[in-house]
């Protein structure tokens, strides 16, 4: 199984314009995600997919491959879905396209190889990386996309409203889990994806892997015991330097880890 991984930024975030070049510990956020993703086993490419000069020039400036795309995509699966259309000619159906947002600073290799395990062996041609919710203030925040699993894994439903309900979960052994992205695609599904008409509960939780569910395609999660945070604020970018400062993997691409 040949595995290609694509790292979709962009610089015009409503809520944080620039992001992918902010620098935290002195690197961009983006190359942060990159150097994390290199680290891991599996991975036969890694290529940052963008539309701004200024992401493809911080990129290429450290020797990362970028393919530039369309700045006129609705999201970051139309953006990957391009990419793969121009470098993923040698890839088989059931290859798998490894798609890990640009903001995904807390990407760790042992997440990658665990997705590329479970695709591996559930073949489910959509598989979604999901982290416990560490803060009570997440819970409620609908920035962060909750998902609820069955018993072996499948994602049942995502929303941007609490689930399972707190306080009829807060006695049992029901995590709260958020979505991140981190999903791996086949290439088959991945251009199938694109082709599906959008769907109601999609355009209502505006969540686009809902439109994956309500086709009645299974997505696998994956779920890991460790935070993660995908960078949307400049309070996000606080509190992840905080957790890369904590974290092993960043000196491993870092040679030291600096104070803040």
């Amino acid at each position: 199984m040949k595995t290609i991984c694509v790292i979709p930024a962009r610089m015009g975030s409503s809520r944080f314009p620039g992001k992918p070049i902010e620098k935290i510990l002195g690197l961009e956020l983006v190359l942060h995600v990159y150097n994390r993703c290199r680290l891991a086993g599996g991975l036969d490419r890694i290529v940052v997919a963008t539309c701004d000069e200024e992401i493809q020039d911080v990129c290429e400036g450290h020797g990362v491959e970028v393919v530039m795309t369309s700045d006129v995509h609705p999201g970051c699966v139309d953006r990957t879905e391009e990419t793969i259309d121009k470098v993923g000619g040698d890839l088989a159906n059931d290859d798998l396209v490894l798609m890990v947002q640009g903001d995904e600073i807390m990407i760790a290799p042992g997440m990658i190889e665990n997705i590329l395990k479970a695709y591996a062996e559930s073949k489910a041609p959509v598989v979604n990386l999901a982290s416990p919710i560490m803060l009570t203030s997440d819970h409620d925040d609908p920035n962060v996309v909750k998902v609820v699993t069955a018993l072996d894994g499948r994602a049942l439903f995502f929303s941007r409203t609490p689930i399972p309900s707190p306080s009829r979960a807060s006695n049992r052994a029901v995590p709260m889990l958020q979505q991140t992205g981190v999903i791996g695609f086949s290439k088959e599904f991945l251009h199938t994806f694109g082709k599906l008409t959008r769907s109601p509960l999609e355009e209502i939780e505006c969540i686009d892997m809902l439109r994956t569910l309500e086709h009645n395609y299974p997505i696998q999660i994956v779920t890991t015991a460790s935070e993660t945070i995908g960078v949307d604020t400049p309070a996000d970018r606080d509190r992840a330097e905080d957790m890369l400062l904590d974290d092993p993997v960043t000196s491993s691409y870092l040679d030291t880890a600096p104070t803040k």
